[in-house]
């Protein structure tokens, strides 16, 4: 369909496209050719990317053409388009993190990440938008599925581009909601991993909750780009990074699953819910056992303590990031939003004695979750309490994205709901350096509740 045409954005998995690539049936440059086709129709709309670097994308595809037709591709994802949100550097663009104050900054080199996507062929299409500093203040990207609407933050941009089929995946990072979130509202499928299982070397969003995370057209996309990183430049200094196979894990079906209201169910849609409760009620028909905490101790204890997921977390990454903020304030405090003004207050009076029992109550409370490891295979719960709202001045509720930061594990929105023309994922959190399980399961069930769809 001519992009003029197009209605509604529509995902654009590479893994699939590649298996036409060995005989030439199609090529990387044409399937990046319809990338940039599309990011000239809905750039302009949308707002994805703060730069880009077309020519060297389109030099890189010219590459990966010539290696599949020799049959020696670099990798699976040779060739593939990829945003890398701007809070992680690149050596042939800036790194302007959402703030004026860093406009046009060049480290002068990639960041670990970038590094390994380019050892692997991908193609670097450009620096998506974050909110300043992946912090809580936009800045003016759009929802593909209704441009009124926010894409959620911070990895505004990546969720966006993949939404649009500009780009196959893109790197975004978390440490609260930021790539659950974005996820569920533009309709993607989205990875926030364990924490520590990709490097984070030469990411500016790095306070001990935090995890680059992956926004994908599919699965298997989304999958294969963790892996091909990790397999080149492996998790964080002195942690193994992400464990599992060299392709997408094979599905499986879940023996009992437990459900995670979690804070953010008193403010869900009435459509989110019934969505939900529908899927519930198909997992049971097909002959997975629930857990809540209307029937599991450990599932109602769990769901206590993350009633104050979000305080907790805020309060953790207040202390991390004081010093950083300090220094924003003192060198042009004119250049930073109320937002950040008020994040570096608020947090001022912490002492670190403080600080280190909020770390106690976080241990606490992941170690309450990995108890849960013996008797489900895997929590379930909402992305986001619904669509994206309208307006984009706020990258909407995180509440449904925050625990599986707490609990620093492996969550994985699914493109499975649509309430009022909006999308909205279902959400599966899985349990620390498990990280396949949570793909293996997420694959089942995902085949399962998209057939009706």
């Amino acid at each position: 369909m001519p992009v003029s045409e197009q209605i509604k954005p529509a995902l654009r998995p590479y893994l699939a496209a590649a298996k036409t690539f060995a005989s030439g049936a199609q090529t990387p440059r044409q399937f990046l050719e319809r990338s940039l086709e599309l990011f000239e129709w809905w750039e302009p709309r949308i707002g994805a990317f703060v730069c880009t670097g077309l020519p060297a994308a389109r030099a890189a595809a010219d590459k990966a053409t010539e290696r599949w037709r020799a049959g020696k591709p670099l990798s699976a994802i040779d060739g593939m388009p990829v945003g890398i949100k701007d809070i992680i550097e690149t050596v042939d663009m800036p790194t302007e993190m959402g703030s004026p104050l860093f406009a046009g900054w060049r480290s002068e080199k990639d960041a670990a990440n970038v590094r390994a996507l380019r050892e692997a062929g991908a193609v670097i299409v450009g620096k998506t938008v974050t909110t300043e500093f992946a912090a809580s203040e936009p800045r003016g990207t759009r929802n593909p599925w209704n441009t009124a609407h926010t894409p959620g933050g911070s990895s505004s941009g990546s969720a966006a581009s993949v939404a649009a089929g500009i780009a196959s995946a893109a790197l975004g990072t978390q440490v609260i909601g930021s790539t659950i979130r974005p996820a569920s509202f533009c309709g993607c499928f989205g990875f926030k991993p364990s924490v520590n299982a990709l490097n984070r070397e030469g990411c500016h969003d790095y306070q001990s909750q935090s995890c680059t995370g992956i926004l994908g057209a599919s699965l298997e996309d989304t999958w294969q780009v963790a892996h091909e990183i990790v397999a080149r430049i492996g998790g964080d200094a002195g942690t193994p990074g992400l464990q599992g196979p060299d392709v997408l894990p094979p599905a499986q079906k879940p023996r009992r699953l437990a459900v995670l209201e979690t804070a953010g169910w008193e403010g869900a849609t009435a459509s989110g819910k019934e969505h939900f409760n529908e899927a519930i009620a198909r997992l049971k028909s097909s002959g997975v056992e629930i857990r809540t905490r209307h029937n599991d101790d450990k599932v109602a204890a769990l769901e206590t303590v993350l009633l104050n997921a979000a305080e907790l977390s805020h309060r953790c990454n207040g202390w991390e990031t004081r010093w950083f903020l300090h220094c924003m304030v003192e060198r042009d405090a004119g250049k930073l939003s109320r937002n950040i003004l008020d994040r570096a207050q608020k947090y001022e009076d912490m002492t670190l004695a403080d600080h280190r029992a909020d770390l106690k109550e976080r241990a606490r409370v992941r170690a309450m979750h990995a108890e849960l490891a013996g008797t489900c295979d895997a929590s379930i719960t909402l992305a986001a309490p619904g669509g994206a709202p309208e307006g984009i001045a706020f990258t909407g509720n995180p509440e449904f994205a925050v625990p599986a930061s707490l609990l620093g594990v492996p969550a994985l929105s699914l493109p499975l709901f649509e309430v009022g023309g909006m999308p909205l994922g279902l959400q599966l959190i899985g349990y620390f350096d498990r990280d396949a399980d949570a793909f293996a399961f997420a694959s089942w069930i995902f085949s399962l509740l998209a057939r009706r769809r």
